[in-house]
């Protein structure tokens, strides 16, 4: 069948998912995990879901922006109009350095952390320097290395699911990036401050290290950004998007010396919106939303946690984000559409553990429902039938071996 006839024979809802799962096939634009997460689902072609279904799968914070940022929200709306003409962009450049111990020439803001972790892949990586990352790890930087022709290597995580600081450091000579994401995403476990910092002085000549603080407010592990304001050759992530709750309102930030973010420039600098600007400004300014988001999503994941222990289920490693991932032992795919038929609706799959899901945390009524679904289904008998969709890549050998 042509694809012509293909989207023909698509259902009406699908139509949009047919459309957005063929472009993701023909092109490589900048994917974030909102991008991730919905481009697996219209490679399902599962149209709008459900009003009533648990969506667990792309790290989202169902907490949503703070009050204090919906109301910096509502009141700059008349304004949203027109491009950052009031200075909130400098004002927000400003205190972030100030919080940080930073000189505002060591920030720029994205709108996410997606563009400025694609723009450092292609600024420091090409047909002759390398990216080392981690496997299993987020994708995105692995997406900008395919444009920039650089050679991909991926250092399987160690035995306690952190990062292997010194066979990365070893894999190539030539690396041009050294892209570590702290806590990891999709397993959500830490590779300590030390480990980067042994990284950090003895990586490649030349070489960049990479490191994505998407998660770091979720864990009690100290940061690196010390490292930016001592000069050194990193690049440090951070977003808005996660404990935050400002994923749909895009605000990210690349932390580094003004050399380094200067070659980010040419990439692309699009205008912030403003609505991102002040909700960021909101945020920072209140001073429990840290800590009391981090119980409560740590409460959260931690209860599921335990169940999942409890009831001879294999969590992997040990998560202190957002996420975490579960040993199935069967096809993962298989458990992800079971799951879907509970209108559960969880992370996609990386190859490298074909049997691993990941499980975003909600919140406790999502995770209650997740738990009930999870467990019918991993009750349930297994089924024997081979019917592995081509976007699942399936192994029967190879992978990690994982630690209960």
């Amino acid at each position: 069948m042509s694809e012509a006839e293909t989207e023909a024979h698509t259902p009406l809802m699908g139509r949009r998912s047919f459309l957005w799962a063929t472009a993701m096939a023909t092109a490589l634009p900048i994917m974030g995990e909102a991008e991730l997460a919905h481009a697996k689902l219209a490679s399902q072609m599962m149209g709008v879901l459900p009003p009533d279904a648990v969506i667990i799968n792309a790290n989202e914070n169902p907490l949503g922006p703070c009050k204090a940022a919906c109301e910096a929200i509502t009141k700059i709306l008349p304004l949203g109009g027109r491009y950052d003409r009031m200075g909130e962009l400098g004002a927000l450049t400003d205190e972030y350095a100030a919080m940080h111990g930073l000189k505002p020439e060591n920030i720029a803001f994205y709108a996410g952390s997606s563009e400025p972790l694609h723009y450092t892949t292609l600024a420091f990586t090409s047909p002759t320097k390398s990216l080392v990352m981690a496997d299993p790890s987020y994708e995105s930087a692995n997406m900008a290395a395919q444009i920039s022709k650089a050679k991909v290597i991926k250092v399987p995580l160690t035995a306690t699911y952190s990062h292997d600081v010194k066979k990365m450091v070893a894999a190539d000579p030539n690396a041009g990036l050294i892209y570590l994401v702290n806590p990891n995403n999709p397993t959500g476990t830490i590779t300590p401050r030390e480990e980067i910092l042994w990284a950090l002085e003895n990586k490649p000549k030349g070489s960049i290290l990479l490191v994505d603080e998407a998660y770091i407010h979720l864990s009690d592990e100290h940061d690196v950004l010390d490292q930016v304001a001592a000069g050194k050759d990193i690049v440090v992530l951070r977003t808005f998007s996660k404990i935050y709750g400002m994923a749909g309102i895009r605000c990210g930030v690349a932390i580094a010396r003004p050399d380094l973010l200067e070659k980010l420039t040419p990439y692309y600098q699009n205008a912030m919106p403003v609505t991102a600007l002040v909700a960021a400004r909101a945020s920072l300014a209140d001073k429990d939303l840290i800590p009391t988001r981090k119980k409560w999503i740590a409460d959260s994941r931690n209860e599921t946690l335990s169940f999942l222990k409890a009831n001879g289920y294999k969590p992997v490693g040990t998560s202190v984000s957002n996420c975490f991932m579960i040993d199935t032992g069967r096809p993962a795919h298989k458990v992800i559409a079971a799951l879907q038929k509970e209108k559960v609706y969880i992370g996609r799959i990386w190859p490298v553990w074909p049997n691993a899901v990941r499980v975003s945390v909600g919140s406790p009524d999502d995770m209650a429902k997740f738990r009930a679904a999870f467990k019918k289904v991993m009750d349930a008998p297994v089924s024997t039938a081979s019917n592995t969709p081509k976007d699942l890549p399936y192994t029967s050998t190879g992978g990690k071996k994982f630690l209960s």
